[in-house]
C-alpha cells in the first residue's frame, strides 16, 4: 500500500471534480477539500459575472490550495482544483512536492450537458469555451493520470482509484 499522499482532481468546469473528489477521498480514507472554497470573494464574483479569471486572480487561490496540500503531505488528501495550465500545476508542486493529479477528461458536449443541469454553481456554461482553450493536458513528465468522465460517479471513481493505484509513490 502506498503512503497516503495528496491527489489533485483537475479538469475543466463540469467534469465532476466536486462529485468525484469526495467519493475518491472516501474510497482512499483521506480528507477532501473543495477547491472552490479557496477562491476569494472577488474571484467568485468575477466568474459569476461570466468573466474568466486571469493568472493574477489565480495565483493566491493556487497558493492556498498548495498550502493545504503541503500541510497534508504524508497524511493524504484529495482536493479539487481546475489546474488547467502546466504553470498552475507547477505552482502547486512548488508548494506541495509529491502531489499527483487526476485529470477528469471528457468531450465538450457531455460536459456542457452536465453543466446545464447543475444548480447553484457560480460557473456559467458560457465560460466552458475559455476553459477548454486554457486546458493543457498532463505532460508525460507530470505525476498523474487522465480518466474519462463518462458513466456514473461510482464508475468514474472506481476507474480513478484503479488508475491512481498504478502510479509510483510520489517523490518528496
Amino acid at each position: 500500500m502506498r503512503t497516503p499522499h495528496v491527489e489533485v482532481v483537475m479538469g475543466v468546469a463540469g467534469t465532476g471534480k466536486t462529485t468525484i473528489g469526495p467519493l475518491l477521498a472516501a474510497r482512499l480514507g483521506v480528507p477532501y477539500a473543495e477547491g472552490d472554497d479557496f477562491h476569494p470573494p472577488a474571484n467568485i464574483a468575477k466568474m459569476s459575472a461570466g468573466t474568466p479569471l486571469d493568472d493574477a486572480d489565480r495565483w493566491p487561490w493556487l497558493d492556498a490550495i498548495g498550502s493545504w496540500a503541503h500541510d497534508r503531505a504524508g497524511l493524504g488528501g484529495v482536493v479539487s482544483c481546475s489546474a488547467l495550465k502546466r504553470s498552475y500545476r507547477d505552482r502547486l508542486r512548488a508548494v506541495a512536492p509529491g502531489i499527483t493529479f487526476l485529470h477528469l477528461a471528457g468531450d465538450r458536449q457531455l460536459i456542457e450537458g452536465r453543466m446545464a443541469h447543475r444548480q447553484g454553481h457560480f460557473m456559467p456554461t458560457a465560460l466552458l469555451d475559455s476553459q477548454f482553450a486554457t486546458l493543457q493536458p498532463l505532460g508525460a513528465d507530470e505525476a498523474g493520470v487522465a480518466v474519462d468522465v463518462s458513466g456514473s460517479p461510482e464508475e468514474i471513481t472506481e476507474r480513478a482509484a484503479t488508475a491512481l493505484g498504478t502510479l509510483p509513490a510520489p517523490r518528496r
